[in-house]
């Protein structure tokens, strides 16, 4: 539940971390042995605790990474079948239980929740869908980043219930968006009245077995469930067991607990339609709009983005010791998960930024370019540069009239101070006016920079632009 909103910021084609502390280039292709390998060096240099990574692309069978330990203490490695708090990616399985239950005609997602509880504050005028979207207003129990002395003692949901949702609502409900644990708290309760079973009893009939989600499971850990121990720690300290959130605190907000393979098969199950007919898979992975025509990247419990004209759902999850992220792309019919037991967040978030590449569809036309590729043709015109001395046979004649000799003398003053360049990583491709546009991350000795390369089909330069890199 913690950091709840990073993922609204992530942008999954363009990878932030900076030039000291890159390692190896990530890999700009799917292909098991690099992708292990890279995602090894990123859990040793940044002191991840436990990694389990899952990639399904195209519908194939799902590709599964395992790294570090479950328990330092026990010396246990992460295997395939260790068990993760996913945190706030539960969310998505509350909304999926009630979308189920109104498929069946048992409630409506417009059903006000006053007809539920009806003395919770503005009951008449909130919707459960309102509550899926986080356009409630109720107050979030959870906003802050540690246990606080509250969720260090047991409560009932209907007790926490009451005790957020009782009181002055944070906003007009529909008017703003804001992110609230509380509504899904709700929403598990609201799964109970209905079905007359608890939540986790629901989820594990209608959603875990149907999908053969075998390891996982609702609610606290279960002897004999492979569960991973939760790590933290503070101001570069040591990682230390981390204090769970006492019971109560998180149940339809962030209480399952998952395999990164069993979460992929909750990711196909639900592009597949195996579970949500048509009309649910609609609403639950569209954006909100507010009250005032504004539109939130937020359906129900999943973030719903448009990136590189691909529709991306994702959603990140964290509770204390663990953070989870999730994303489909139905589009490519892939998933990619990302689960840990430690709280490394800027580890994982650069994880999350090159890996999500991996299951992006291939970008629209490109044409295609003589050797060598934009990289190393960066690179080749960068070096040419820093000396003086550029081959005008390899530009175009516009760009070679516009590279004069005096611009040519400055810009080579100027990118010596650099020294030679030693890595070149391609950040996208694309086309226009019939050439290949290129972003290049050019790693130098002493510095970075980013290049915009466009090459006719012939391997022409018709431009090549600088600016300081990351």
């Amino acid at each position: 539940m913690k950091r709840l909103l990073a993922f609204f910021s992530l942008t999954l084609l363009a990878a932030a971390a900076s030039a000291k502390d890159r390692q190896p280039a990530p890999p700009a292709a799917f292909d098991p042995a690099t992708v292990d390998a890279y995602i090894s060096n990123i859990v040793q240099a940044k002191g991840i605790v436990g990694l389990s990574v899952a990639v399904a692309r195209q519908g194939a069978a799902p590709w599964a990474g395992t790294y570090g330990e479950s328990s330092l203490a026990a010396a246990t490695p992460v295997s395939a079948n260790t068990v993760f708090a996913i945190g706030s990616v539960t969310k998505q399985f509350t909304a999926a239980c009630i979308f189920l239950l109104a498929q069946e005609g048992k409630l409506s997602v417009q059903d006000k929740v006053a007809k539920y509880y009806p003395n919770l504050t503005r009951a008449q005028d909130i919707t459960l869908l309102d509550l899926m979207n986080h356009v409630s207003g109720y107050p979030d129990y959870y906003p802050l980043d540690f246990v606080d002395r509250r969720m260090e003692t047991p409560i009932a949901p209907d007790d926490l219930i009451q005790r957020y949702a009782g009181e002055k609502l944070d906003f007009e409900p529909g008017t703003e968006w804001s992110y609230s644990n509380t509504g899904y708290v709700i929403l598990g309760r609201v799964v109970e009245k209905v079905s007359g079973q608890r939540l986790g009893d629901f989820m594990t009939r209608r959603i875990l077995q149907p999908l053969g989600m075998d390891h996982s499971f609702f609610g606290p850990p279960v002897p004999g469930s492979s569960m991973a121990a939760g790590y933290t720690r503070f101001a570069l300290g040591p990682q230390t067991l981390a204090r769970p959130e006492a019971q109560g605190w998180l149940d339809g907000a962030a209480g399952l607990h998952c395999t990164a393979l069993d979460l992929v098969k909750w990711d196909m199950g639900l592009i597949d339609g195996r579970l949500l007919n048509a009309e649910s898979y609609a609403l639950m992975t569209q954006p909100r709009k507010l009250a005032e025509g504004r539109v939130r990247e937020y359906g129900c419990g999943i973030g719903v983005k448009i990136i590189s004209h691909t529709l991306v759902l994702t959603h990140e999850g964290a509770v204390s010791g663990f953070q989870a992220w999730n994303v489909l792309v139905p589009a490519t019919h892939s998933a990619l998960v990302i689960l840990s037991n430690c709280e490394e967040w800027d580890a994982v978030d650069g994880l999350k930024a090159v890996l999500a590449n991996l299951i992006m569809p291939d970008p629209p036309w490109i044409p295609t370019i003589a050797r060598p590729d934009a990289g190393q043709a960066a690179m080749d015109f960068l070096r040419s540069l820093q000396a003086g001395r550029i081959d005008r046979g390899r530009l175009g004649e516009e760009f070679s009239r516009f590279l004069g000799e005096d611009k040519v003398r400055e810009a080579s003053v100027r990118l010596k101070k650099l020294s030679a360049p030693v890595r070149a990583e391609i950040q996208n491709r694309a086309e226009r006016g019939g050439m290949e546009v290129a972003n290049v991350l050019l790693v130098c000795k002493k510095g970075t920079l980013s290049a915009l390369i466009y090459r006719t089909p012939d391997g022409t330069i018709q431009e090549c632009l600088f600016q300081p890199g990351p």
